[in-house]
Formats: structure tokens, sequence, C-alpha cells
């Protein structure tokens, strides 16, 4: 078997990789970012570019026989290259590997498809309404892998939730840096909605069942998320308790919060996206039964077990990215105002 990785230097590519490689198998990443990670540089093919790029695509589909596409432009880029990225580059990249005669194309998708429900748990069935660019876009690259499907192709399509575990900053490492410095944490609501999150090691499993499950089985559209989770107020409470200090998470009501970010977010100065403030105070979780009938999939950790390890890995090497910034998972999010408002807590 050899895979390719789309996002191959992303927190998942990274993580799927090392998977990969520990199943002994041959790996390629195509990533616009340059693949830097040390333990694992020498012992994959890399590719350098856009997967918007047909004929740089095309090198990294040769002699390929499964692809698992977890390149995405994330919620902070510009509309334009969520659109292009995200429903262009996955029609590049199928194209491809429908001219390469790849086996299989393992599409990561996104529970944000199904925008905000008024209903859970969500089914695989269930009307999608993206929030947003980033939800819109998801919505339209899986209508371009089931035209794929429809076609004879292999195209597995997995709905993650907010995927978290060691390696995980992004937006996750605002909340990390309160805990670790001593500080509580405003919600948005009262917190006692539950908001299903996931591991990194389990969505990984279930990528590698659909890479090695049979054809059949696997072509299909699956949700993945924890199996064990309890309140938002609770689940990040565990960090908070971890990190030592005594702080607690604090309940603001969500319309005035919602509206100030609103504002915050159209004069760039928050961090949080449309996604994140408008379903924070809401139930968010999908059913994983099929996932676990279907692919015999089993998830390993609660959301308090992949906050506290996302947590614990983050205290261990602040000292690596301290300073840096970004808008993809792999690097902290600026805080913006937050910054000011961290003082009160």
């Amino acid at each position: 078997m050899r895979v390719l990785v789309t996002g191959g230097s992303g927190f998942l590519g990274i993580n799927l990789i090392r998977r990969l490689l520990a199943e002994e198998r041959e790996v390629r990443s195509l990533d616009l970012i340059e693949f830097d990670y040390a333990d694992c540089a020498d012992r994959i093919e890399t590719v350098t570019g856009d997967i918007r790029d047909p004929g740089t695509v095309a090198e990294a589909m040769r002699d390929i026989d499964i692809v698992v596409h977890t390149a995405a432009a994330l919620p902070l880029y510009s509309p334009e290259d969520i659109r292009s990225t995200d429903i262009d580059g996955t029609r590049i990249l199928l194209e491809a590997a429908r001219a390469e005669g790849v086996d299989r194309f393992v599409m990561i998708s996104s529970t944000a498809v199904y925008g905000i429900p008024d209903h859970h748990p969500l089914l695989e069935d269930d009307p999608l309404v993206g929030v947003g660019p980033y939800g819109e876009a998801k919505i339209a690259a899986e209508e371009v892998c089931l035209e794929f499907r429809n076609g004879g192709m292999c195209v597995p399509i997995l709905r993650p939730k907010s995927f978290i575990g060691p390696e995980r900053l992004g937006v996750f490492a605002l909340f990390y840096d309160w805990a670790h410095t001593g500080h509580g944490f405003p919600m948005i609501g009262s917190g006692k909605n539950r908001y299903q999150l996931l591991d990194v090691e389990d969505l990984v499993e279930a990528i590698w069942l659909c890479c090695t499950l049979d054809r059949d089985s696997v072509n299909d559209t699956f949700n993945i998320g924890a199996e064990e989770f309890t309140t938002m107020r609770e689940d990040y409470q565990a960090v908070l308790d971890r990190a030592g200090h005594g702080k607690k998470i604090h309940g603001f009501p969500a319309t005035p919060m919602i509206w100030t970010l609103r504002i915050l977010e159209k004069l760039n100065l928050s961090p949080l996206y449309k996604w994140v403030y408008e379903t924070a105070s809401k139930d968010s979780f999908v059913s994983i039964d099929k996932a676990k009938d279907v692919l015999g999939w089993q998830p390993r950790y609660s959301n308090k077990d992949a906050l506290v390890r996302n947590y614990e890995w983050y205290v261990a090497h602040l000292d690596e990215f301290e300073g840096a910034s970004g808008v993809s998972h792999r690097v902290p999010w600026k805080q913006g105002v937050l910054s000011i408002a961290k003082r009160f807590f």
C-alpha cells in the first residue's frame, strides 16, 4: 500500500503518517508547507506544492494506491482561498486519482456540514446546512466526492468532530495558555450544553479502517466523534484542574457575547470565527453508531482524556512554539482582544 497524504505537514497529517509508517506502509506527503518533522522526514517521500495545481497533483499521485485527503483551508483563511482549496483542490485531486487508477480516496470532511442543528444526535443522512465559508465549502467538496463515488470510485467520507491531541494548537492554544498561566476561562453560555470532541488517535484509527477494510463496506459516509462526553463546563474544567491553579470556568449570557464577537470579528480583533462562537453555547454531538457497526471502530478517548492529553503536550513543548502564530492547527492563533480580557480571569 502506497499512500498519499494531502496536508501531510499538518496536525492530522503527521499523526496519520506516523501510524502508516508504524504499519510499514509507503507514504508520500503533499503540502504547501515543507515537511519538517525530524522523526519522519527521511522515511517518506515529500512533494511541496498546492493541491490547486494540476501539475503538482499529477506528480504527487504517480504510483499511489490510496489517497487520504486531509488538506483544507481552515476558517481563518480568506473565503476565496477556502472555496478554491476545499472545492477546486478536491476535484483536481479526485480527477488525478481516477486517472491514476487509485484504489480508494478517503475524504476528511467535517461535522461543520450540519450547521447549527435543531436536534441531536446528528445522523449521516441529516440535512447539510453549512455555517460560513468553511462549512459551505465542505458541503460542496462532499458533493464533488459523491460525483466521483457515483462514477465508480471508492470514496469514503469521514465527518469528524473537532479533533485534538498532541501537537494540536490553533484555537485550543488560547485555552491552554490561560490554564497554564493561572487564569480561569470565559464560556459562551452556561456551559451546560454537551459538545462532543474527538482525539486525533481515534480519527486516525477510523482512517486506517477505511484504508484497509473491504471497499464496498467503507464506500460510505461516517460520523466520527468521542463516545464519552459530558457538558462543556465539566469537560473543559478538567484542564483547569490539571493546571492546578484552582481556577474555574465562568459562564456568560450567550447572546451578548455572540454579538460582541461578531463585531470583533468584523474588525479583525478576535481569533474566533463564526463556527466557533455561534455553536459554542449549543449542544453539538453526532451519532457514531454507523462507524461502530460498519467499520468496527471504537473510540478510546473521552472528551476529558483528549483535552488533558493535548494540554499536557502543550505544556511540555511550550518553548518550541512560544511567540509563534498563524492560521493553521500547528501554531497558536493570535489572541487579539482576548489578551486584554485575560487579565480579568
